[in-house]
C-alpha cells in the first residue's frame, strides 16, 4: 500500500470559523517592492539574489524566528512546487517564474511570504470562515513588522508602487472562498457573477486568477486597490459575502424541502463511490467531494467532521499524493492512490 500523504492542512481548512459551513476561507494579501530595486521583471539575476537574501533575512529574524520554515523554490522540482500551489502558499507564477525566488510560513500557515513572485513581496494571512476583519488585523501586523525591517517603494500620489498597476495604492487583494453547491445545481450561480460584476469584484476558482471553479468553490475578491482605502475594500466584500451566504443557505433549504430525494442521492451517491471505488480521477473525487461536504454541512451525513471533507479537497491533489511518494507518479498511479487514501480516511477499510 502506497504510504499515506501528509494529512494536516492549514488552519484555513478547519470549520472553525463564522459561517465555515459556506465560507471556506477569508485571505489578504498586500503586494510590496523594496525601494531602490526594479521590479522583478526587469530586475537581473544578481538583483534578485540580492533582494531575495535582504528580504530571507529579515523575514526569519523579524516575522518568523521561531516556528517559520523558509522554502527555496528555485530549488524545487515541480512536484514540491504543485504541493505548495495546493496547499495555496505559493502561486502559480511564482512556480512557474525564473531566478532567485522563495516562500516563507508559519507552522500553521496562516501567513506566509512570497519573495520575487510579481513584486518583491506577496504577503497573505488565511483563516477559516468569515473572518476578513481578524484577518486584517493579524495582516496589519505582519506588514508592520516587514516595515521595520525594509524600505517599501512608496508614492504619496499614488501609494505603495507595484508591478501591476491595478495593484498601485493599498497593494492589498481581499478574497473570501466561498462553496455553493447548491447555487451551481438550481443554476443560480450566474445571478451571483452579475451581481459581483456590477460592484467591480472579481469571481475566480480554487486558485485564484487564471483558474476555473472546482468542486463547487469561488473566490469573490476586490479587482481595484488604486483610490480605495482598505478599509473601503474590506466593507464592500463584507457587504456582498452575507447576501451570497443568504442566497445558498435559501436554496439549500429549498432543496431539502422541495426535492429532498434527489439531493439525498446525490450526496449518498458521491459517499458510496467515495468509500469504495478503486480508482478515482481528480476532477471527479473534487465533485464528488462537493456533495458530501454539502451532505455533511446539511446534516445528511452525520459521522464525519466538516474539517476531514475539507482536508480532503487537498490531500488528494495530484501534488501532495506524488509529494507523499517522493516522486512522479502516472496518472492510473495517482488515481489508484488517491482512491486508496479516501477510502482509509473515510473509514472504509
Amino acid at each position: 500500500m502506497p504510504s499515506e500523504p501528509e494529512r494536516r492542512g492549514g488552519e484555513w481548512l478547519r470549520e472553525e470559523g463564522p459561517e465555515s459551513d459556506i465560507v471556506m476561507s477569508s485571505r489578504i494579501r498586500l503586494a510590496r517592492n523594496l525601494e531602490g530595486f526594479p521590479f522583478v521583471l526587469q530586475a537581473t539575476g544578481d538583483q534578485k539574489r540580492e533582494i531575495e537574501r535582504i528580504i530571507r533575512t529579515r523575514l526569519m529574524k523579524a516575522v518568523f524566528p521561531e516556528d517559520g520554515t523558509y522554502v527555496d523554490v528555485e530549488d524545487l522540482d515541480d512536484v514540491g512546487k504543485q504541493y505548495l500551489i495546493e496547499r495555496h502558499l505559493i502561486s502559480r507564477e511564482l512556480a512557474a517564474s525564473e531566478g532567485k525566488r522563495g516562500v516563507a510560513h508559519a507552522a500553521s500557515e496562516v501567513s506566509a511570504v512570497m519573495v520575487n513572485e510579481e513584486d518583491h513581496l506577496r504577503m497573505q494571512v488565511i483563516r477559516s470562515g468569515f473572518e476578513l476583519d481578524r484577518t486584517w488585523d493579524e495582516m496589519v501586523a505582519l506588514d508592520d513588522a516587514m516595515e521595520k525591517e525594509l524600505e517599501f517603494a512608496f508614492s504619496p500620489q499614488f501609494g505603495y508602487l507595484t508591478a501591476c498597476p491595478t495593484n498601485v495604492g493599498t497593494g492589498m487583494r481581499a478574497s473570501v472562498m466561498l462553496h455553493l453547491p447548491a447555487l451551481v445545481m438550481t443554476k443560480e450561480i450566474e445571478k451571483v457573477f452579475q451581481a459581483v460584476s456590477k460592484i467591480n469584484l472579481a469571481v475566480r476558482g480554487l486558485y485564484g486568477e487564471g483558474t476555473q471553479a472546482s468542486g463547487d468553490f469561488y473566490q469573490i475578491s476586490n479587482q481595484v486597490t488604486l483610490g480605495r482605502s482598505e478599509s473601503a475594500v474590506i466593507d464592500n466584500i463584507k457587504r456582498v459575502v452575507p447576501r451570497i451566504i443568504g442566497y445558498e443557505r435559501n436554496v439549500r433549504e429549498l432543496l431539502m424541502t422541495e426535492n429532498r430525494v434527489s439531493l439525498e442521492d446525490k450526496v449518498f451517491r458521491a459517499f458510496g463511490i467515495l468509500r469504495n471505488a478503486r480508482s478515482i480521477a481528480s476532477e471527479e473525487s473534487t465533485n464528488l467531494l462537493s456533495a458530501l461536504r454539502l451532505g455533511v454541512t446539511l446534516g445528511l451525513v452525520n459521522d464525519l467532521g466538516l474539517d476531514l471533507v475539507n482536508e480532503l479537497f487537498v490531500v488528494t491533489q495530484p501534488g501532495h499524493l506524488q509529494h507523499a511518494e517522493q516522486r512522479e507518479l502516472e496518472a492510473r498511479e495517482r488515481d489508484e492512490q488517491r482512491a486508496t487514501l479516501i477510502r482509509g480516511l473515510l473509514g472504509a477499510e
